[in-house]
């Protein structure tokens, strides 16, 4: 990894400064980019705003910043972003500090903040030792996602085409997922719609689908996947239930995608567990009605009265192994199982010792 310390004066960090929205923000002779196209937006309130102009005009010392060297020789800031952008909407005379714009300033006064050198770490290096090292800086201010700091190290073709894919506000992912019902949680400009689709694509191995595609001249296989997707999970689930926003949709259309399932069968069965008054988490509805898992339902467990009145009406003796324990040495069972139709009630409610319960469980 290689880090060099920089002392450049503001007058060239902001020079050719220009804020195009979603398109991004870039200065230093539009070597910089200062904020990437459609990253998320974030400016500072008006007291950290004039903070940071407060700061620069009494010659007092700025936080460090980093910006990430590219393949392209180019630079992507790294951290000290509102800093930064502070700083060039002030000069551009976006804002006033005291009600005095920039431009009201005299030539003296205009220089001396001009002049003023930022420090400013240049790093660069592997794939890897970039996104190590950024996570152990990523400590101050606006804290960077895990899928921003992925971003900061895999530039390229591929992620600019990606952004403009996920990243930006109502992209097309979005609009997708969202057009007939919410398929997705999360936000598409703090990344997390990208960072979904490619944690489904590859099995949760983000890093290397990107590093593998870093260099692709687009990401049409991503969004190709990222909308078969979602014509499955249509077709597959055509009634929508607000429940269906946080499933997670890629790993089932993985594992499914090719089994033939009838639709009309595995809405009855979702209407009948949604009703179910044990089944406490109702997202997990839609991949047990797949995969027949009962971990993804949280069946509801015996209340501590419950417990209690079972102990007592067996005398403390596991059903099991017939031998008396402690209540704190038991756990609750059910008698006759969820998925056979047993209910967590008191009636079918029975005590075990430990080792027989998780005995029982693990066959």
């Amino acid at each position: 990894m290689k880090i060099e310390l920089q002392k450049i004066q503001v007058r060239y960090v902001i020079k050719g400064y220009e804020d195009s929205a979603e398109e991004g923000v870039v200065a230093y002779g539009g070597k910089l980019n200062i904020r990437p196209k459609y990253q998320r937006e974030f400016v500072y309130k008006g007291h950290q705003r004039d903070a940071v102009i407060e700061t620069i005009k009494n010659g007092f010392p700025l936080n460090v910043m980093y910006w990430v060297k590219t393949d392209e020789g180019d630079f992507e800031v790294l951290d000290g972003q509102q800093r930064t952008i502070s700083i060039g909407q002030y000069v551009n005379g976006d804002f006033s500090l005291n009600d005095r714009f920039f431009h009201n300033l005299t030539t003296e006064e205009q220089n001396h903040i001009l002049d003023y050198e930022l420090m400013i770490y240049f790093c660069e290096g592997t794939d890897k030792e970039r996104l190590d090292w950024f996570r152990i800086i990523n400590i101050a201010g606006e804290k960077l996602t895990e899928q921003e700091l992925r971003n900061a190290v895999y530039t390229g073709p591929w992620l600019s085409d990606a952004k403009l894919k996920f990243s930006k506000t109502n992209c097309v992912a979005y609009l997708l997922a969202n057009d007939g019902g919410q398929l997705l949680s999360g936000s598409p400009i703090r990344q997390e719609y990208l960072e979904t689709a490619l944690s489904w694509i590859n099995d949760g191995k983000i890093e290397d689908y990107m590093a593998k595609h870093q260099h692709d001249k687009n990401a049409d296989k991503l969004w190709q996947y990222f909308q078969d997707v979602v014509i499955w999970v249509r077709k597959t689930f055509p009634n929508y239930r607000k429940e269906m926003s946080v499933v997670q949709w890629g790993e089932l259309y993985n594992q499914f995608k090719d089994k033939k399932l009838s639709s009309s069968k595995l809405e009855s069965e979702i209407i009948e567990f949604m009703q179910d008054e044990d089944v406490t988490k109702k997202s997990g509805i839609y991949p047990y009605v797949l995969n027949r898992q009962e971990k993804y339902l949280s069946i509801r467990a015996f209340t501590d009265k419950m417990k209690r009145e079972a102990y007592e009406r067996q005398d403390g003796i596991c059903s099991f192994c017939k031998k008396e324990f402690d209540i704190s040495e038991m756990e609750a069972d059910h008698v006759t199982p969820w998925h056979e139709g047993g209910k967590t009630i008191t009636e079918n409610c029975q005590m075990l010792c430990k080792q027989d319960n998780r005995t029982k469980a693990g066959k």
